[in-house]
C-alpha cells in the first residue's frame, strides 16, 4: 500500500465520458467529471485505515476504508454502492456494487505514474496520474 501514498495529480483522460455513462451518471454530472482535473491524496492512518481523497474545485471527496473489508460509499455522483478494496499483485483494486450492478477500479504503477483503470461491463477509462512534489 505505501508505494500508493502521497498527492497525484491527473495529467491525462482517455474514454472517461463513456465510462460515465456506463455507470449511469447524469450529462451533466459527466460535463463536471469531463472538466475536472482531480488530484488524489493516498495516505495510511491509524490500524491501517487507508484515505484516497478527490480534491478539485468542482467537490473534495474521500473514503476511508481497511483493505480486504466491504463498507458503504456514497459516489461522487451520489450512487450508494457496496464497496470492497483490495491489494492484489501490486494492484489496488476497487469493486463499487449497486443496484445488481458493478464497476472496478483498477489502480497501479507504471514508470513512477498512478494509472486508474475504470472498468463497467466492456467500457474501460484509462486516467493516468503523477505524483505531485
Amino acid at each position: 500500500m505505501e508505494q500508493f501514498v502521497g498527492t497525484w495529480a491527473l495529467k491525462s483522460s482517455e474514454n472517461f465520458d463513456e465510462y460515465m455513462k456506463a455507470v449511469g451518471m447524469s450529462f451533466a454530472t459527466r460535463q463536471m467529471g469531463n472538466m475536472t482535473k482531480p488530484s488524489l491524496v493516498i495516505s495510511v492512518g491509524d490500524q491501517g485505515v487507508v484515505s484516497v481523497k478527490g480534491v478539485s474545485t468542482f467537490k473534495t471527496t474521500e473514503i476511508k476504508f481497511k483493505l480486504n473489508e466491504e463498507f458503504d460509499e456514497t459516489t461522487v455522483d451520489d450512487r450508494k454502492t457496496r464497496t470492497l478494496i483490495t491489494l492484489e499483485n501490486g494492484k489496488l483494486l476497487q469493486k463499487q456494487m449497486w443496484d445488481g450492478k458493478e464497476t472496478t477500479i483498477e489502480r497501479d504503477l507504471q514508470d513512477g505514474k498512478l494509472v486508474a483503470k475504470c472498468i463497467m461491463n466492456d467500457v474501460v477509462a484509462v486516467r493516468i496520474y503523477e505524483r505531485e512534489a
